[in-house]
């Protein structure tokens, strides 16, 4: 079970605090999805959410050769809430409100056409 301290000790680092904000915001996003909203390589953000993974703040899905992460459904409701929180007072504020801009128009970057289903 996380406590406290390692819920703020995960979101005391910058890269972690964005990627946990996109993932609260959309519900799951894939690693590339991450690297190209937040202008940064792969190997950075997975490392990050590798370690939010093993602390249980997130959970992953691999389909294909991608990995989406989400937040972890089984989080005790005092960090549901604080992550809640955390996006809504954050979400005005830089480097976060140009990254929700991002994911808003975001184009699947992970996906290439036989993926998609488009064809060519």
């Amino acid at each position: 079970m996380m406590t406290a301290n390692e819920l703020f000790s995960l979101l005391s680092d910058e890269t972690r605090l964005r990627c946990l904000i996109l993932i609260q915001r959309k519900g799951e996003l894939c690693v590339c999805e991450i690297s190209q909203i937040m202008g940064s390589i792969q190997p950075k953000i997975s490392r990050h959410l590798a370690l939010m993974r093993t602390s249980g703040l997130v959970s992953d899905e691999r389909r294909g050769q991608w990995v989406y992460y989400s937040l972890n459904p089984s989080l005790p409701n005092w960090a549901k809430k604080i992550i809640e929180s955390t996006l809504e007072n954050l979400k005005e504020e830089k480097p976060y409100h140009s990254d929700l801009k991002k994911l808003y128009s975001l184009k699947k970057p992970c996906y290439n056409e036989s993926n998609s289903g488009s064809g060519s």
